[in-house]
């Protein structure tokens, strides 16, 4: 019996045009000038106003001399410019050597990717992982959100099972331990690689699989317990722990020519007022060339209804990408302007204890945005300031309460921790409970716990591995 239901339910969708939006969102300068360069080879209705150099007359200088000939031009009076050149060098001194190849972590990784036998998408995963490791080799971002960011990127659905597969391929390369998530995993992926038949090999990956937790709140009367080892075994797997490295990369001087950061934003300070500009607006030399519209309009017969339905489709993505543009540097200037009146104080100092707890729905609140549309503008934007250049992602932070109830960011806490443990001494490091009693001593009334968890999240393991570490 065929019978039919009415039913009311609410279902989010989202329109073709808001994803590609909220991908143009979170491209940062550089990856904006590519995506105009690709449009204008793909729309022929979408033109760009490239600057010109000219001279105080108006006219083009490269243009400023006129040939009448192509032998006038090439006579014989016309500069040899290589031996010019060489003049300036002693036959001795001359720059004869070859550049330097710098290499990167990540090229050597993505070299040894290429040498996988891989399907495509787990090689445009992996990749895409490389990509975006830290500059130690850490995987330090939520795979959820790893998984947003690849679909927007890709313009389609990738799930979390799909990225989770990309890192277990990445993990397998070389130098040991890169994409781990944590300190953790990664001591954990060397010591995989080391005979694991080997007692203190095995007692060491059973302690931090199992008992990482312990070894973090110094619980090593449960450790022995659990373990049954003495305190010269337990000696014996912390000094093992402590040869390791803690971080995939640890050079210090890496350069990568091809990586160098263009800022999006330029803050300057003039007396007690904060001023924001772009560092490059895309939205008046970007344009839609109307005129060959109009023209290949009146050539085209209106029989010839897919070159006609080609052509509008052409003209309405050239309007559309036009108008995106100017929305998103409108969005930017919009949401780094909020930023800016909540944390003014930070950008006529610089001094981040200054800095105000701030999260995304505080944004979004106040500008009358979607959270989603802020986190696409603060991920991988950079600002200019006086005081060097910041990420405006690490902006943002929860917010907890002192011994005044004021509330602070905990950035300021983890500065502090950071400062601190910096100038501990090395041999004999700082406990949780030290670095406790050195916050409640400037103000700050925090737990144990909470301490360790900054610690970790700043990647700095206990005092005992600190002082093997030395």
């Amino acid at each position: 019996m065929v019978s039919q239901i009415q039913a009311q339910r609410q279902q989010l969708k989202i329109l073709p045009q808001q994803i590609q939006m909220l991908n143009l969102f979170f491209l940062n300068s550089l990856e904006l000038e590519q995506r105009i360069k690709n449009e204008l080879e793909e729309n022929p209705f979408l033109e760009c106003a490239e600057e010109k150099n000219t001279d105080d007359e108006g006219t083009t200088k490269e243009d400023s001399k006129d040939y009448e000939t192509w032998d006038e031009f090439n006579s014989d009076d016309t500069p040899d410019y290589k031996s010019e050149y060489m003049n300036y060098f002693d036959s001795a001194e001359a720059p004869n050597a070859p550049i330097v190849n710098v290499s990167t972590f990540k090229e050597d990784a993505k070299q040894q990717l290429r040498m996988l036998e891989l399907c495509d998408e787990d090689m445009d995963t992996a990749a895409y992982i490389i990509d975006i490791l830290s500059s130690q080799g850490l995987m330090d971002r939520p795979l959820d959100e790893v998984a947003d960011d690849m679909s927007f990127h890709f313009s389609t659905i990738i799930e979390t099972a799909r990225i989770k597969r990309g890192l277990e391929i990445v993990q397998t390369l070389e130098p040991v331990g890169i994409g781990a998530c944590s300190i953790k995993e990664c001591l954990l992926l060397q010591l995989r690689t080391l005979n694991v038949k080997r007692p203190d090999v095995k007692c060491a990956i059973k302690l931090l699989e199992y008992h990482y937790d312990d070894l973090m709140h110094r619980q090593f009367e449960k450790i022995h317990n659990v373990l049954k080892i003495d305190d010269e075994e337990l000696r014996l797997v912390l000094n093992l722990i402590g040869s390791l490295k803690f971080y995939p990369v640890v050079e210090t001087n890496q350069h990568d020519p091809k990586n160098t950061i263009i800022p999006d934003f330029i803050v300057s300070s003039f007396g007690d007022e904060v001023q924001v500009n772009l560092f490059s607006s895309r939205r008046d030399s970007v344009f839609v060339n109307q005129s060959l519209y109009d023209q290949l309009a009146c050539q085209v017969s209106t029989k010839e209804k897919t070159t006609t339905q080609y052509i509008k489709s052409k003209l309405s993505g050239a309007q559309w990408f036009v108008n995106a543009v100017k929305q998103r540097e409108e969005t930017m200037m919009k949401v780094m302007k909020c930023i800016i009146d909540i944390q003014k104080e930070y950008f006529l100092t610089g001094d981040i204890r200054l800095l105000k707890p701030m999260v995304l729905r505080h944004i979004a609140d106040m500008i009358g945005m979607d959270i989603a549309t802020i986190s696409r503008i603060t991920g991988n934007k950079y600002a200019e300031t006086p005081f060097g250049l910041i990420h405006l992602k690490k902006l943002f932070s929860e917010g907890i309460a002192d011994k005044k109830g004021e509330v602070i960011s905990n950035k300021v806490i983890q500065s502090v921790i950071g400062e601190v443990i910096g100038a501990e001494d090395k041999k004999h490091p700082y406990t949780d409970q030290q670095l406790v009693n050195f916050l409640v001593g400037k103000g700050y009334n925090i737990a144990r716990r909470t301490v360790a968890k900054y610690r970790e999240q700043m990647h700095i393991p206990i005092a005992q591995i600190r002082a093997v570490w030395a």
